[in-house]
């Protein structure tokens, strides 16, 4: 039997990252993993729907080109090509995490993984003897009671990845952040869209002045908008969808149905609960240093809950790693973990919403400065959008920030680091930003809170 200090099940985001912290701090370690290295989010999730909303995006650049003072004659896209090139980036990632695994002596094994004790791990045929047990398992695409995925009709994320025909119309059940990310593609790519979302807002976790904006955005786009519309039913037969909106039910129509309403956990049939892990719900419980009720065996990223983002999880494996290495950590601040989306206008957020501000009796000071105030915004020809910021008001210390526009994921960077820090919106808006960026409007919400904008 094979001896180790760590064994990792899963090789996503967190898995990968723990593994490789855990080997650079000195440990004899083992990942397995039933796919391909890098988990969903390397190859069915981030990197490669990325990449066919980077495709998307360009494509509507050229379709607008005539408002730069630049024409193109003949336009077209070819969708399988975009599906294909998808394909080949999330290949080129996986292959480099398969590099890191050997740069860094660790030993992987392509199998499934069940733990028979908190000290053994069966990997395929095979069982290897681990000091310590990660599990990094992550989560799966699911369907609803009554609308199960088939991958012909009914389409989960990974089908939508990887079919190559561009349905002609679909209805897109779920406004989460998958939701309105494949709506934006399919729509740019010129098919008819309907998001059906059962809350009353989209992206409903967000600040609310947020997914007021993206709906409208996605109107002017020509994607009909419906919240507050659960589900009651799908026929294949005549691919109809059944909703409930406004007191009364409404059937919808389209070549595809594509079903984004969330994943399912991927904690059963391990063999933990044998060993002492104790799961509630589907998520296995930890402390804040990611430890499980079993003294030997851990747990991190979409398993364990909380924010389901690929980031998460890679900075919750540092964590774990350098735990089961002695040192004193703990898991991360979800108050200070940002949160991204790449629709058009894309949507990045950190900290808390005003309504969550209010919700826990914090007197706070708020913000909204537009990007149609902003000289970069203006001269790229993209001013949707907005930087809303909330400051509590007593010291001014930055308490969330939302931001939606083109860009936000990259801006929001700067406001990861202010909520690390801990700074307020006096030092911010005293920080000298580069003139014409994107980011200077991070600048003037903070100095709005102060009452000291410049530009508007």
């Amino acid at each position: 039997m094979k001896q180790f200090d760590l064994v990792v099940i899963g090789a996503g985001p967190g898995g990968y990252v723990a593994a490789i912290r855990a080997a650079q701090l000195g440990m004899r370690v083992a990942v397995a993993e039933r796919d391909k290295p890098g988990g969903v989010c390397v190859n069915w999730g981030c990197i490669p729907s990325k990449a066919i909303l980077t495709s998307a995006g360009l494509y509507e650049d050229m379709r607008n080109a005539e408002a730069y003072g630049i024409r193109c004659q003949g336009l077209s896209a070819d969708y399988g090509a975009v599906i294909r090139r998808s394909r080949k980036v999330a290949d080129r990632m996986s292959r480099g995490v398969t590099f890191l695994f050997k740069k860094n002596g660790i030993e992987l094994f392509p199998a499934g993984a069940t733990v028979l004790s908190p000290t053994t791990v069966r990997v395929g045929e095979e069982e290897l003897s681990a000091k310590n047990i990660l599990i990094a398992t992550g989560t799966a695409v699911k369907g609803l009671p009554g609308i199960e995925p088939d991958g012909s009709i009914i389409l989960t994320s990974d089908d939508a990845l990887a079919k190559e025909t561009l349905p002609r119309s679909v209805i897109v059940l779920g406004g989460g952040a998958v939701g309105v990310e494949f709506a934006y593609v399919y729509r740019a790519f010129g098919a008819d869209v309907t998001i059906v979302e059962m809350e009353d807002q989209l992206l409903p976790s967000t600040d609310r002045d947020v997914a007021k904006e993206l709906e409208k955005a996605l109107g002017k786009q020509g994607i009909r908008v419906m919240t507050s519309a659960p589900a009651k039913g799908f026929d294949k037969g005549t691919r109809t969808l059944t909703v409930s909106t406004g007191g009364k039910e409404e059937t919808l129509t389209a070549e595809k149905l594509l079903v984004a309403v969330g994943r399912k956990v991927l904690s059963a049939g391990m063999g933990l609960e044998a060993c002492g892990v104790e799961i509630e719900r589907g998520f296995v419980k930890v402390d804040d240093r990611l430890r499980t009720t079993c003294p030997t065996i851990w747990a991190i990223g979409d398993v364990i809950g909380g924010m389901m983002l690929a980031h998460k999880a890679s900075a919750e494996g540092v964590v774990a790693a350098e735990a089961i290495a002695g040192k004193d950590v703990r898991r991360p601040d979800p108050d200070r973990i940002p949160a991204c989306v790449y629709c058009r206008p894309e949507v990045a957020t950190i900290g808390l919403s005003e309504e969550e501000a209010k919700r826990r009796g914090i007197d706070c000071k708020v913000s909204k400065f537009p990007f149609t105030a902003l000289g970069k915004a203006v001269a790229s020809g993209h001013t949707e959008g907005f930087v809303k910021m909330i400051a509590e008001a007593k010291y001014g210390e930055v308490i969330g920030c939302h931001i939606i526009g083109v860009g936000a994921p990259d801006m929001i960077a700067e406001l990861s680091l202010a909520r690390s820090l801990e700074a307020t919106f006096h030092e911010i808006g005293r920080t000298v930003h580069a003139h014409p960026t994107l980011p200077e409007a991070i600048r003037e919400a903070a100095l709005m809170l102060g009452g000291e904008a410049i530009d508007l």
